[in-house]
């Protein structure tokens, strides 16, 4: 085992009540790959600044090999003082590094260096940094968050950098399949505590059930020690009181350490708020098009959304995805062609800018848009801090002004206030920055679970391959031209329906941008044969699909009874209609969710028969 060249020992740190870090623990070898996960406000950000130097713990030791360079990739670079992009990622540079490297990155990442790095995009800055902390090649990478605001391109574009980089790796990111790829060890910082996984990120998830259940039995049975010496205190101390003192004490401990122990960090519990249904056809484009200046970033594209559908948009940063998304629901109009929209839609935006929320705010002002203490979910008045404890957010914070929150606690704040309002489309604009993996898990859920219509922009692979039934996506992923095409499926469905496409052209077969428009918008809601597996919101639907029509079914056997008293239609003749008609339409729902069932069970047994 070669010497480490950073290690952390007995960290601790709090900022008042509970410890952040309670005897946290770190080991950083030559050519490590690890990656740092835990909840929002479990302190990464914070233990990795401890590891960079930029924060002292209150308690424990530090070692640093003197001869090691260390860089640190912030959330939010500082370009204080730096006239040139240029100027800013050569500043990280030591003595003996080479100054073309930067313009080599620079080059790389699509950064002009005489820009003004005040002026950059969000995306923009993340890659000057990138390329200040990649130029000097240290001997241990910090970063914090490297794929906010990055592209899919350039994402991936990181990962081949870092796997051929001979730095050690520290990471945290809450983008899973970037994390399976750069990782070979992992780091789990859980109520203070730091447990290490010699093995990456993709055995974490059942490495970290086990850990918990493991804990979980071992309080169990410490509850029940605890009973028997109980017992043992009220039946049978009396007589050995000298001599079983230590059996007393003993038993302090164990009640203190059973009180004391916290257990993990709760689980965000949340339901979208759903509004009437919408129509059956819910936007239908035909033949849209948008330039700015000469340049076209949408050019004849036409689909049709129905009710039920999950759309992802992908593709470089400035290739259109956000102009293509506001055409689609009427919030820019196109140069040429038509959007129409369906009937009774209520529409939820959650944009990727957190910098609209105003930092003076309270949590519960924002919430509530001022209305008092409660707000309405789900038709039901609620209050605003139990509301707030759905999403882990204590009730002291209640009053807290919005600028005191992390990253990931503004993100999960925006995710409550959209999912309180009614909604039957869902417009989801990179929702997954700064978001943990538990609150990934439940925003893939609530995708997955919604019976409205939902539009997603992300650059996030494993969350599209888990939700979104089609992509859409420029025909020319290199060079957006302004053609789009939608493809069946996941981000890793369209990888391979691409694959196909490029082996096709090769054979002289007619390329997927030649193909008509109606192809076009059939891909968008049939599921591709080819691919061979269910979606995620596939496997939902055949699991919960069976207890929605039983549900149905004894509420359409209660109206039935209801209708077959003969009293009924001559006392209230009103509602014996209201009953008729709500009994024709849950007829109808019954029938296409046996029909959905039944196609999603066939397919199931087609792709496991092939599997055989």
């Amino acid at each position: 085992m070669a010497p480490p060249i950073l290690k952390l020992d007995d960290i601790g740190l709090s900022f008042g009540g509970s410890p952040l870090l309670d005897g946290a623990e770190l080991q950083v070898e030559p050519g490590d790959r690890i990656c740092l996960v835990g909840r929002n406000g479990s302190g990464k950000s914070t233990f990795l600044k401890i590891a960079a130097g930029m924060v002292e713990p209150q308690t424990g030791e530090i070692f640093r090999h003197p001869s090691a360079t260390i860089r640190y990739l912030p959330q939010d670079p500082d370009f204080e003082d730096h006239t040139t992009v240029q100027a800013y990622a050569e500043a990280g540079l030591g003595p003996s590094d080479d100054p073309h490297r930067v313009s080599y990155l620079l080059a790389h990442l699509g950064l002009d260096g005489e820009a003004d790095p005040q002026l950059l995009s969000g995306g923009e800055a993340r890659r000057a940094a990138l390329a200040r902390v990649l130029a000097p090649e240290p001997d241990i990478l910090l970063l914090d968050e490297p794929t906010n605001h990055l592209d899919l391109p350039t994402i991936e574009w990181l990962e081949g950098e870092l796997t051929r980089s001979r730095s050690a790796l520290l990471v945290i990111s809450h983008d899973r399949r970037f994390l399976e790829r750069v990782s070979r060890a992992t780091v789990w910082l859980d109520r203070g505590r730091a447990l290490r996984l010699d093995k990456g990120f993709a055995h974490f998830e059942a490495w970290r059930d086990e850990v918990l259940e493991a804990e979980e039995l071992e309080q169990h049975k410490l509850g029940r020690a605890i009973e028997r010496e109980e017992h043992w205190l009220r039946y049978g101390v009396t007589a050995r009181r000298k001599r079983n003192m230590r059996r007393l004490s003993q038993l302090k401990t164990m009640r203190a350490e059973h009180r004391g122990h916290t257990g993990p960090q709760g689980r965000i519990s949340a339901k979208a708020s759903e509004a009437r249904d919408s129509g059956k056809l819910v936007i239908e484009a035909e033949a849209i098009a948008k330039q700015f200046a000469a340049t076209p970033v949408v050019r004849d594209f036409s689909i049709k959304i129905n009710r039920g559908d999950c759309i992802g948009i992908v593709g470089p940063n400035g290739a259109g995805k956000t102009t293509l998304l506001k055409m689609l629901i009427g919030e820019l109009a196109p140069d040429s062609g038509s959007v129409r929209h369906g009937t009774k839609l209520d529409v939820a935006v959650l944009d990727q800018r957190r910098d609209v929320l105003n930092p003076d705010e309270t949590l519960a002002h924002y919430l509530t848009d001022g209305r008092g203490d409660s707000l309405i979910v789900n038709g039901e008045a609620k209050h605003v801090t139990g509301y707030m404890k759905d999403f882990l957010f204590q009730p002291e914070q209640a009053r807290t002004p919005i600028r005191n929150l992390s990253g990931g606690e503004k993100a999960r704040l925006v995710l409550a206030r959209i999912l309180s309002r009614p909604s039957n489309l869902l417009i989801l604009d990179e929702p997954t920055n700064d978001l943990d993996m538990e609150t990934l898990d439940l925003l893939q859920e609530l995708v997955a679970s919604y019976s409205g219509t939902v539009i997603l922009i992300s650059h996030d692979r494993d969350f599209l391959d888990r939700t979104v039934g089609s992509v859409l996506a420029p025909a020319d992923p290199l060079t957006p031209d302004g053609r789009w095409i939608a493809y069946a499926g996941g981000y890793s469905d369209m990888l391979a329906q691409r694959g196909q496409a490029s082996r096709d052209a090769k054979a002289g077969k007619t390329p997927p941008a030649s193909r008509a428009a109606g192809t076009e918008k059939q891909a968008a809601t049939t599921p591709r044969e080819g691919s061979r597996k269910l979606s995620y919101k596939q496997k939902f639907a055949l699991d919960t699909l069976p207890g929605k029509i039983e549900a149905a079914q004894q509420k359409l056997a209660a109206i039935e009874a209801d209708m077959a008293d003969p009293a009924l239609f001559a006392t209230d003749p009103n509602g014996f209609a209201a009953r008729a008609e709500t009994l024709s339409a849950l007829r109808n729902d019954i029938e296409a969710m046996e029909g959905e069932w039944l196609e999603l069970e066939m397919l199931r047994e087609e792709i496991e028969a092939g599997r055989s």
